[in-house]
């Protein structure tokens, strides 16, 4: 599904971040990268997601190369196929919780037939995580654990194929940790969608198909 050839990445203040780095990825794969605060990890992701440019290497998803998408294109590509769940969840705050979810299919502008069937779907992924109780209710009145629930069925929304997640559990305690690191494994496996997490958690990571860990800006294997 998912293609990386030799990109590399490099800030003025930060200096090299990502150098000659590859990354194969098939589809349904569960993933996990770790390593240290500045290794890049979100840099690769927001590569990957088009919402960042590397200097240099080739992006490949299902075959075709992505790097030379125009902005509206890399939008088209972004609603499509990538869905993202972050550390903090970005809902609007004058947004009802099952508006913020539906936001998407109105900027995807999906025909009125098929609109109605996603927000259909998005019922059933609110009943099967749980918050079907926080529809009506605005982001200031729910807590972290539920926020981040929240965002992952907006990711899902558009039913994407690739489902990128930079520190999901960053800003929860132990247990809604846990508790999401389960629920994303449930997507990854009902929904067949692929799935890469940047994260600090050993725990979580280890739940993964495959283990990375990114060093001196390339991708090692520990799993």
């Amino acid at each position: 599904m998912l293609k990386i050839n030799d990109v590399s990445k490099s800030f003025h203040q930060r200096g090299v971040v990502l150098k000659n780095l590859n990354l194969n990825v098939n589809e349904g794969d569960s993933v996990s990268i770790s390593g240290p605060s500045g290794s890049g990890k979100t840099t690769l992701l927001n590569i990957i997601g088009l919402l960042d440019r590397p200097d240099s290497g080739e992006v490949l998803f299902k075959g075709t190369p992505v790097l030379n998408y125009n902005h509206k294109e890399s939008a088209v590509y972004r609603n499509k196929n990538i869905g993202f769940v972050f550390q903090d969840h970005l809902l609007l705050p004058y947004l009802t919780i099952k508006e913020n979810i539906i936001l998407p299919l109105l900027a995807s502008k999906v025909a009125d037939a098929e609109y109605k069937k996603k927000v259909d779907e998005s019922w059933t992924m609110m009943e099967r995580t749980g918050i079907t109780d926080l529809a009506d209710k605005y982001p200031y009145q729910i807590s972290g654990g539920e926020a981040q629930r929240v965002t992952l069925v907006r990711a899902l929304v558009n039913k994407p194929s690739l489902l990128l997640a930079d520190e999901p559990t960053g800003s929860l305690d132990r247990n809604n940790a846990r508790n999401l690191g389960e629920l994303l494994l449930q997507m990854n496996s009902d929904y067949g969608i692929t799935l890469i997490l940047a994260t600090h958690s050993s725990e979580l990571a280890e739940k993964m198909k495959t283990q990375l860990v990114l060093s001196e800006g390339k991708l090692i294997s520990v799993k």
